[in-house]
């Protein structure tokens, strides 16, 4: 028959762990003597000195190989959004919509733009983008000639938009029938939106729904042109003043002044039908002003 364990005291259990932290007898600490915890310190310190040493190298060689002003893979669209401003986007469409009776409601598109248009302000721009650009052109740069290893960047002013910049019209027609609404492409590196450099690209605005509603559509600068100098965009790092032109379309609005709107970017090199992404090469949005 099997005899039973005798219990051990709380002292003895804590006499016990005494003797495994250290044994006086054998000079051992937690069961190792203290040649043996060198041996073991030495060990692993050596071990994860070259896991170390491997994972260093490892990001090293990567960051090498990696070029610091463009993507190595990009998986971007191969034609560029477009967006509208005022950006007053919701989950499905985009709903422009303003009273001409309401100061606070059309004063909300005003400030809107005017915080937009801001980085565009025709003395800033002339402080950080005083290159002189050729107009028409590409502008192509191999090499890094700009100030701090940059790439010069063509001013765009916020006058250009003429009657839609607020210089004329503070409000950008928000307080009548004749409302402003901006159109930007967005940024792809390396992108070049034409072939040829004697065709621009430009944006086109049609009425899809209200048509009897817009009597005039207007275009600033003029023919909604989009200068080829502005392309092809270097990346961030190289070109840190870079601003995206911008086109001003303004729509004079009569009758029940509700229409529903697309504007795109028309050139050889940019699709606007892709089912999937309503905003490549296009922008679709309702325009509407209450009285």
């Amino acid at each position: 028959m099997a005899t039973l364990k005798e219990k051990r005291t709380c002292g003895q259990r804590c006499e016990d762990f005494g003797h495994f932290v250290w044994d006086s007898d054998e000079g051992k600490f937690m069961g190792r003597t203290p040649e043996k915890w060198v041996y073991i310190s030495l060990y692993y310190v050596s071990f994860y000195a070259v896991m170390t040493s491997l994972f260093s190298l490892a990001i090293w060689t990567l960051m090498y190989t990696l070029d610091p002003y463009t993507p190595d893979y990009q998986d971007r669209l191969a034609s560029p959004g477009v967006m509208v401003w005022p950006d007053t986007y919701r989950e499905e469409v985009i709903e422009i919509t303003y009273n001409t009776s309401d100061k606070a409601s059309w004063m909300k598109m005003t400030k809107i733009l005017n915080e937009f248009l801001e980085p565009y302000n025709d003395t800033k721009q002339l402080e950080c983008n005083n290159y002189n650009c050729t107009k028409g052109k590409y502008f192509l740069q191999k090499h890094f000639l700009g100030p701090h290893h940059t790439k010069y960047s063509c001013p765009f002013l916020q006058s250009m938009l003429g009657p839609c910049s607020g210089f004329e019209d503070p409000t950008f027609g928000y307080n009548c029938s004749m409302p402003c609404v901006i159109i930007k492409m967005n940024r792809i590196i390396n992108y070049l939106p034409t072939n040829r450099t004697d065709v621009a690209p430009y944006v086109n605005c049609t009425v899809l729904e209200g048509e009897g509603n817009v009597a005039k559509i207007e275009y600033f600068p003029e023919n909604g042109n989009m200068d080829p100098s502005y392309f092809p965009y270097y990346g961030r790092l190289a070109q840190p003043s870079y601003v995206n032109p911008l086109v001003a379309v303004r729509f004079s609005l009569v009758g029940a002044k509700h229409a529903k709107i697309q504007c795109r970017v028309v050139s050889e090199k940019i699709s606007y039908e892709n089912y999937h992404d309503p905003y490549e090469g296009k922008v679709i949005f309702n325009l509407k002003a209450l009285k």
